[in-house]
């Protein structure tokens, strides 16, 4: 058997169900349902963390689909409006995914530092 290197180690099983959580549910609403309910069993910070931002991430886009709604009225200015803040939303999504595929606690830019001050007991 060959000894193992440091870049050969499979990571901890709670590092990969904690990844999984994270991963989970930034995957529509039903996999943050999923995701709240895999978490319930086993609780863990990364896992809470991006749960938050999710929540949070949602809630914006609920807000963001009202305002929607205001801009649809004016004419060029405010359709270029809501794509560029649909756009934002896009990249604050993929950018939230990607830091929990990579198992960090990494807030979205601007909003995720409130988000985890809004919500910072939650899935606690």
């Amino acid at each position: 058997m060959e000894p193992t290197t440091p870049d050969q180690t499979p990571p901890p099983a709670a590092v990969t169900e904690d990844k999984t959580v994270a991963i989970i549910s930034y995957l529509t609403l039903l996999g943050f349902i999923v995701a709240i309910v895999i978490h319930s069993g086993k609780k863990t910070k990364l896992g809470a963390f991006h749960l938050r931002q999710v929540l949070g991430f949602f809630l914006t886009a609920i807000v963001l689909g009202f305002c929607q709604i205001i801009l649809a009225f004016i004419p060029i200015l405010g359709w270029l409006a809501i794509l560029a803040l649909w756009c934002s939303m896009f990249v604050l999504w993929i950018l939230g995914l990607v830091a929990a595929i990579n198992g960090q606690m990494k807030p979205m830019p601007v909003v995720g530092p409130l988000y985890q001050k809004w919500f910072g007991t939650t899935f606690d």
